[in-house]
Parts: structure tokens; C-alpha cells; sequence
């Protein structure tokens, strides 16, 4: 790449940061307004996470219809009723819930076709406009590239692997909020990538960013859809301030729901999943560090602010995992060190739920998962399928042992922060793992403890070979105070180890404990109650 080329590319980083700044804020401000939404709908006492028993078998297809429930509804029985989850405890807050002959009957193939092709034309036009040399594209660039060969390109890591995401999730959302199924908008995400790739850019069409864009954008955006459909279901919160908190989630969403009024108004069947949310605020500092061959200026204490939701937790009766993402968890961290810190995001694509004798209860099958790490020293970012389940085992009336493991595949980005530039990173396949755990001590307090690793071969990669291994353990001790307010005490630790013939071994860590304020979506930390079985 030319001395020029690099300027442009810098310059370009430079004109993306504001924008990208004011997504990192409006994903948070949504994010918050969400899990207030939630919280507050989900519980009005101490001691009520909504949960009723399992049902036994669900089949993997993308039906937007509900699942068949054999018993009443969570909302239906008064305070003390078993369908509380707690002898006594008041039920929550009523959600509104659609039909499902409601939802997709005036569907739309055609409006979001248009407005995907819409918003590329005007990105481009934003871009054309402040860097006109990457974007200046023409009937003479669509023709070449139409003919050649996909490229992998180098703009800067959290162009491609956080600001492209978010533009495949905006495809993803117009379709699914014109009444699309899952599949049907993931091809809306996938074809509107390629048109940017083709016809928004001069540069050659890149098959890593048809790979973020397409089918990582598709994974973000159908978890952020969730999110504001949920947020929309809860009736206890003014209908204005449910609109904007969903619009900031899913703009997409907004956009339909403003634009084409009673059309598109009709809100998504969740069948009243069982979720578990978590906010929390505070300060972390440096306890280990070894920044390799990072020349970041490392800042030893940051403020964090972390927000992270499982959805669609096992053990619910009549609740059933038919469609894409019937059982999601996100994580996203803001850091005042280095804004976002990381953006977690796994859903059930295909798959059904299961139970072990009466204690037991999960969900397997295979999972999609987006990720983005960058703990101030590297960055890792990757776009993966892996198989696992999800599950709960219930060790008495208030204790739990709740679990997600996976094993998979992904194609993902890695590399030192600013060694010679934000260019400076790669791609490979990666085989990688997660494993998961929540031990819940009664209504009082929570051990949490996840483990990811990510191993980046030279496969897929450029000519330059040799493969890095990524570790993070994120390890979190919560003490529930009063209600739904507690103190979290958190360990994180993140390290890589790379070997590349030009430069030798290498090994960058960084460990931090940090203090936070908690607020909890449910006093039980999650927990789904013990199953009347019939």
C-alpha cells in the first residue's frame, strides 16, 4: 500500500470516528432504556423471576408464529399463583403480545428492498462527500468490479469489524421490521453488502467485509431487533418513550414504525421469553500487564459501563425455540480508555430444547456468534457458527448451576493495538470455544464465569503465515443488596500469544479488577423456577 493510500485510510478513520461515536452512545442510551424498560415490567417486589415449567421438544424452523403452551400465561395468575415462580410474589408488569395471524400479514418484500438500496445511496453519498476517494464510485468501478476477484482489504479494525457489522445490522432490521422472517432478512443483510461492496466503494469488493456485513451484521441486528420488540411489548412505559428507546436499539425499527405507521405496528410474537438483565457502573484498574509490542498508551484505570441480557432461558412451559434466536445473549462494554471495549453476542440459530429428569433443562443445537474484543492492547473480532447448548440445573429451590457451551469455527480479525497503525491486523480461520457459567446463591448473590478462546490459524490468512492464540476470562462475584441493587466485584483477564516467522513469539496481557454498582433485571439473578410437570 502507498504512502497516499495510507493517508487516505488514516484520514478516513479519522472522519468515521465522530459518527462511530454517536452509534457507541445511542447503542447505550437504547441499551439502557431497554433494561430499565425490562426491569421494571419483569418485576415489582423482591424475589420474582417470571418463570414456569419446560415443555419437551421444539423443531428448528423460522415460524413467527407462538409456540403451543399448555398452561396459562405468566401473567394470568394473581399474586401467590404457582405461575409467580415464588408462593406470594407479585407477578410482573403485563406485556402486550401479538397475534400471530397479526404479525407479517401486510408484509413487505418490496420496502425494504428500496430502502436497503436507499441507505446505501446515501452512505455513500455521506462518504463521498467528506472522502471522496474511496467512495467515488461509477459505472466504470461497478463494471470492474462485477468482474474481478474479492479482495481482502485493510481499513482501519473498527471500520470492519464494528462499523460494518452495524451497517448489515440496519439491513437486517429494515426487513425484519416489514414483517420477514429471520432467513429471509438475513438475505436482505447479505445482498445489501454486496451491493455496497460492488457498486459503494471504488476500491475492490472484500470478501471479509461481505462476511461482517452480510452474515456478523445479520447475527447483531436480529438480537437488536429482539431488543426493541421487547422493549415495545411493555405497556406500563409511555408510548413515546417506548418508541424512542426502540428506535435507538433498532433505528432500522424506528424508521418503519414512524414512516409507514399502523403497517408496520404490529409487534413481533416473543412468546414471553424468560430473561435474566444486567447494568453495571463503575471503575476498574491495571493488577497485570504486558503490552508486547503494542505502542498504546496504556491507561491503568477506566470507567466501564456493562450491559448483558440472556433471552429465551430453558426451563419456561410452552415456551419453544422454533425460530432464529428464540435464545440470544449480548454483553457491550463502553470504556473511557478506549470507547467500546467489546461487543458479545451469541443466538440458538437451529436447534430444540431438552430436560434430564425434573432438574434439568436446556436447549441445543447451532449457535451464531459475533464478537468484538479490544481490551486497549489487541483486538479480536470474529464472525463464527459453532454447536452447544444452553442449560440450567436447579440444585434446590434457589440455587442454580446455569451454563452455555460451544465449539466452532469463525473467520476472525486480530491484531496489536497501534504497533504501526490501526491497518495493522489480519484474518484467518479460527477454531474457538466458550464456556460459560452462573452459580445462583439463592436471591442474595451470583458467581459468573466465562471463558473464550479464539486459536487464528494461517488459513485464510495472507502469505505472512503463523496464527495467535486469544484467551479471555471474565470472572464477576455479585451481591444483591436491596431489591434489584447490588455490588459486583469483577476479574478480567485477556491475553494473546502470536508467532510470525518476521517477527518471532510475542505475548500481550493485560489483567484488571475492578468495583461496580449492579442493577438487576430480576432478584434471582436469572433463575427458572422448578417445573410442575403433568
Amino acid at each position: 500500500m502507498t504512502d497516499a493510500q495510507l493517508t487516505r485510510r488514516t484520514r478516513r478513520a479519522q472522519l468515521i470516528r465522530a459518527p462511530r461515536a454517536v452509534v457507541v452512545f445511542a447503542a447505550g442510551v437504547g441499551l439502557g432504556l431497554a433494561l430499565s424498560v425490562s426491569g421494571a415490567a419483569a418485576t415489582v417486589g423482591e424475589g420474582n423471576a417470571v418463570s414456569l415449567p419446560a415443555t419437551w421438544a421444539a423443531r428448528a424452523a423460522d415460524v413467527d408464529g407462538p409456540a403451543p403452551r399448555d398452561g396459562a400465561s405468566a401473567f394470568d395468575g394473581p399474586p401467590g399463583d404457582a405461575n409467580t415462580g415464588q408462593s406470594g410474589a407479585p407477578g410482573p408488569a403485563p406485556r402486550h403480545q401479538a397475534e400471530p395471524s397479526e404479525f407479517g400479514a401486510r408484509k413487505s418484500y418490496i420496502i425494504p428492498a428500496a430502502e436497503v438500496v436507499g441507505f446505501a445511496f446515501l452512505l455513500n453519498e455521506v462518504n463521498r462527500h467528506t472522502d471522496g476517494t474511496d467512495f467515488d464510485s461509477n459505472w466504470s468501478t461497478i463494471r470492474r468490479n462485477l468482474h474481478s476477484s474479492w479482495v481482502v482489504d485493510q481499513d482501519p479494525f473498527s471500520v470492519n469489524q464494528l462499523g460494518h457489522p452495524y451497517q448489515g445490522s440496519m439491513y437486517h432490521a429494515f426487513a425484519r421490521s416489514a414483517g420477514l422472517g429471520y432467513w429471509e432478512s438475513l438475505g436482505y443483510a447479505f445482498a445489501g453488502s454486496a451491493l455496497w461492496e460492488i457498486a459503494g466503494e471504488s476500491t475492490l469488493p472484500s470478501r471479509n467485509d461481505q462476511i461482517n456485513t452480510g452474515i456478523g451484521g445479520s447475527f447483531l441486528g436480529e438480537v437488536l431487533y429482539r431488543l426493541a420488540n421487547l422493549t415495545l411489548e411493555h405497556e406500563n412505559i409511555p408510548p413515546l418513550w417506548r418508541e424512542i428507546a426502540a428506535a435507538l436499539i433498532s433505528p432500522s425499527t424506528g424508521f418503519n414504525r414512524l414512516a409507514f405507521g399502523e403497517r408496520f405496528k404490529t409487534l413481533f410474537p416473543s412468546n414471553d421469553p424468560v430473561y435474566f438483565s444486567r447494568l453495571q457502573v463503575g471503575f476498574s484498574g491495571t493488577a497485570q500487564t504486558g503490552t508486547g509490542t503494542s505502542t498504546t498508551r496504556l491507561r491503568r484505570n477506566e470507567a466501564l459501563i456493562d450491559y448483558s441480557i440472556d433471552y429465551g432461558l430453558p426451563g419456561k412451559s410452552g415456551y419453544t425455540y422454533r425460530r432464529p434466536f428464540d435464545y440470544f445473549s449480548v454483553q457491550a462494554t463502553a470504556s473511557s480508555a478506549n470507547g467500546a471495549e467489546n461487543l458479545l453476542t451469541r443466538g440458538l440459530l437451529l436447534g430444540t430444547d431438552y430436560e434430564v429428569g425434573h432438574d434439568y433443562d436446556g436447549v441445543w443445537g447451532l449457535y451464531g456468534i459475533y464478537d468484538y474484543i479490544a481490551p486497549q492492547t489487541f483486538r479480536v473480532s470474529s464472525t463464527a457458527l459453532a454447536l452447544g447448548t444452553t442449560a440450567q440445573w436447579r440444585l434446590s429451590d434457589a440455587f442454580a448451576l446455569q451454563g452455555t457451551g460451544l465449539m466452532g469455527a469463525g473467520y476472525t480479525a486480530v491484531g496489536t493495538t497501534r504497533s504501526t497503525g490501526d491497518n495493522d491486523y489480519h484474518y484467518g480461520v479460527s477454531p474457538q470455544g466458550l464456556l460459560a457459567l452462573r452459580f445462583i446463591l439463592g436471591e442474595r448473590a451470583a458467581l459468573d464465569l466465562t471463558a473464550r478462546e479464539y486459536f487464528v490459524s494461517n488459513v485464510g490468512a495472507a502469505a505472512r503465515g503463523g496464527h495467535d492464540n486469544i484467551v479471555r476470562l471474565d470472572a464477576s462475584f455479585t451481591v444483591r443488596v436491596y431489591q434489584r441493587h447490588g455490588v459486583s466485584v469483577r476479574y478480567l483477564l485477556n491475553r494473546r500469544d502470536a508467532f510470525y516467522p518476521d517477527v518471532g513469539d510475542s505475548s500481550q496481557t493485560r489483567g484488571t479488577v475492578g468495583l461496580f454498582y449492579t442493577y438487576l433485571g430480576h432478584d434471582r439473578f436469572g433463575y427458572v423456577s422448578r417445573p410442575e410437570r403433568q
